[in-house]
């Protein structure tokens, strides 16, 4: 009878080992590589849309990071340029319209509302100002070891 249950013990044993084994063995799951972002926006869905630029923040009040970005972008905001964040419960409309799925989003559109610039994520004030500075007047930055170019 011991021999049994020993041998009934060491096949649960093997069972749960092979298991362990096949499971790491098997590629992981496919996963969202990314989101969208559009590349037009509607000017009159935005405040101020007569500015020739519109950087618009696209958060959540429950993202850190969006709270980030918010406080860097704002300080861009003068007569050439609207700024406006626009945070999921207060503007949802306007989330799901232009299918906002991941924040924050920072879309930086001319006067048309063709999106000139892009940031899905963090972005460092460097990134987003020398950015914007070269899209109003190209040639801002060094056409050498730089990289803030508009996406």
């Amino acid at each position: 009878m011991e021999r049994v249950v020993l041998v009934v013990v060491l096949a649960v044993v093997a069972v749960a080992i092979a298991t362990v084994v096949q499971r790491r063995q098997r590629p992981p799951a496919p996963t969202a590589t990314g989101y969208v972002v559009p590349d037009h926006l509607d000017r009159a869905d935005f405040t101020r849309p007569d500015a020739p630029w519109l950087v618009a923040v696209f958060t959540s009040a429950t993202c850190n990071t969006c709270a980030g970005v918010w406080e860097k972008a704002k300080h861009l905001a003068s007569d050439a340029v609207a700024v406006q964040e626009l945070e999921v419960k207060a503007e949802a409309e306007l989330h799901r319209k232009y299918s906002i799925g991941a924040v924050p989003a920072t879309l930086v559109a001319d006067a048309e509302g063709a999106v000139q610039a892009k940031f899905l994520g963090p972005v460092t004030a460097t990134d987003l100002w020398a950015t914007l500075a070269e899209l109003r007047a190209p040639g801002t930055l060094p056409a050498d070891g730089c990289d803030h170019g508009a996406n």
